[in-house]
């Protein structure tokens, strides 16, 4: 099976149901599918052919859905961008993936500015401005009914890289289908009418549930960004079955002052992922939104690979501790923990866990290297610690490698030593994740400086902020004119660094 055939299918069902809702504008399953059609003839018409990949630099919006079914209809590949990140990484992005071409919202072309040349592959950037809507009009919406496969790649997203430089992972449709099925295989089931809110990029985390809500005949409505009331009026006005959010989004929905007065009677299901959540915000959550709540662990890489939902996550459990687990092992997902040399542990013992679904990359996008590092005979090596309990409950407890989760983005601290060691008063720089109240972990950074230096922490944050985009940024630096701790090889010995900060937490993760 394709995801064009099939969303194809969902229309010729539900043509005149309630698709697409963002702010006031509300379209059916035929209009947005005909705006895709026009769409899709129009990068077609460029020049562009199946399987080339496309970027985009967009928010939450009805453009956005735009592109999103007409590379599904064109069978064009998505390489979504992330607006907070800086030139050098989008240049990245397209670059390593081919791009052909990349559609960006106005208001991010210019984060684009110098791409064209330096990047040979590329030929367009296609701007969306005021004269977007008359523009598209322009195209025939008949169905160009390109040949698709079911291993065809359909989206590159990427994840962060231990070198600092973000790895592409790709997705057929196939395996896209296969995510979209294990994400939702155990929630309460999806009918026709039903609404699913997107509060986070449909281009990321959230996307994950565009597909399965169009082909079960729901309505996606989309928020073009977060705002915690607003969010909230939307659950109850709409009202709501369904929402993805990280922890960080959910922490500040429960501090609303109106949160506890809102009718969410209508809510089914609010799945909370990628980042750990913490047992306070998941207990008020609970208060306020009833059993609703559902948590999921997987990766980029491998996703989605447990699930568990309220009556799991609150339960009382001899031999278990669920509200301290990441849930339980999915029905289609395999979930192992192993040792250094990558054999499976017995159960209960600690070590990294192993992942293998349907829903996983088959390696990274053009980089063999890369692949080897992670994947051992069909399995993704997560860089996790972990135990699985007697029944079957998943818990993650450190990170074997140094990553930071800061309000569900992944952070790699090799990419802000790399920056900070660029500029001229640092001698040596190391990164570690810290708690934050906020986003769960936030990046830290203590630096070794240069003999009469004058270089301030404010200036150095200011400095990485500029090379690699705000979210990026270290919350702290500490400054120090004496060499930092190393190894009996000379590696700088991040988590000794880190470890005051930890003093009193079980766990070297934070949620929030």
């Amino acid at each position: 099976m394709d995801i064009r055939g099939l969303m194809r299918r969902a229309v010729n069902f539900n043509s005149e149901r309630e698709a697409i809702v963002h702010g006031e504008r509300r379209l059916t399953f035929a209009q947005s599918w005909q705006r895709g059609l026009r769409l899709a003839n129009a990068l077609l018409g460029m020049g562009l052919k199946p399987g080339d990949r496309v970027g985009s630099l967009e928010d939450n919006g009805i453009a956005a859905v735009d592109f999103f079914l007409a590379a599904t209809i064109a069978n064009l590949v998505r390489v979504p961008l992330y607006p907070r990140n800086s030139a050098e990484t989008h240049g990245h992005m397209l670059g390593h993936t081919v791009c052909r071409a990349v559609i960006a919202a106005s208001e991010y072309v210019s984060e684009l500015d110098g791409l064209l040349e330096a990047l040979p592959k590329l030929e367009k950037i296609i701007c969306r401005d005021d004269g977007y809507e008359n523009w598209l009009a322009g195209f025939p919406d008949d169905d160009p009914d390109v040949p698709v496969a079911p291993d065809d790649y359909f989206i590159v997203r990427h994840t962060g890289g231990t070198t600092g430089l973000p790895k592409g992972v790709a997705y057929t449709h196939r395996a896209w289908l296969a995510a979209g099925r294990d994400w939702t295989f155990l929630f309460p089931p999806i009918e026709p009418g039903d609404k699913c809110l997107h509060i986070a990029p449909i281009s990321h985390g959230s996307g994950y549930l565009f597909v399965p809500m169009w082909l079960s005949g729901a309505c996606n409505v989309l928020l073009d960004h977060f705002d915690a009331g607003a969010a909230l009026a939307c659950i109850e006005a709409e009202p709501i079955q369904y929402l993805f959010v990280v922890p960080a989004m959910l922490n500040l929905m429960n501090r609303d002052p109106k949160a506890r007065s809102r009718d969410f009677s209508k809510l089914k299901c609010m799945q909370v992922g990628a980042a750990p959540i913490a047992d306070d915000t998941a207990l008020t959550a609970r208060e306020i939104f009833g059993d609703t709540l559902w948590q999921g662990y997987g990766q980029t890489e491998a996703v989605p690979v447990t699930m568990m939902g309220p009556r799991q996550w609150f339960a009382e459990i001899e031999g278990s501790e669920p509200l301290r687990s990441c849930g339980l092992v999915l029905p289609f997902a395999d979930v192992e923990i192993w040792d250094e040399n990558n054999k499976p542990l017995a159960q209960g013992e600690e070590g990294e866990i192993a992942l293998r679904c349907d829903g996983q990359m088959a390696g990274f996008w053009d980089d063999p290297e890369a692949t080897a590092e992670r994947m051992v005979d069909g399995w993704v090596l997560t860089g996790d610690i972990g135990t699985i309990d007697r029944n079957g409950y998943l818990y993650l407890l450190d990170r074997a490698g140094d990553m930071i989760v800061s309000g569900g983005y992944n952070i790699y601290p090799a990419e802000l030593e790399n920056v900070l060691c660029d500029h001229g008063d640092i001698v040596e720089a190391a990164v570690f994740a810290v708690p934050d109240e906020r986003w769960g972990e936030s990046p830290m950074a203590v630096c070794m400086v240069s003999e009469n230096s004058a270089v301030t922490a404010e200036e150095l944050i200011a400095f990485c902020a500029e090379r690699l985009g705000s979210y990026k940024r270290p919350k702290a630096v500490l400054l120090t004119s004496e060499p930092l701790p190393k190894s009996a090889v000379g590696k700088i010995q991040r988590k000794v660094l880190r470890e005051p900060y930890w003093e009193g937490h079980e766990r070297r993760i934070s949620g929030n």
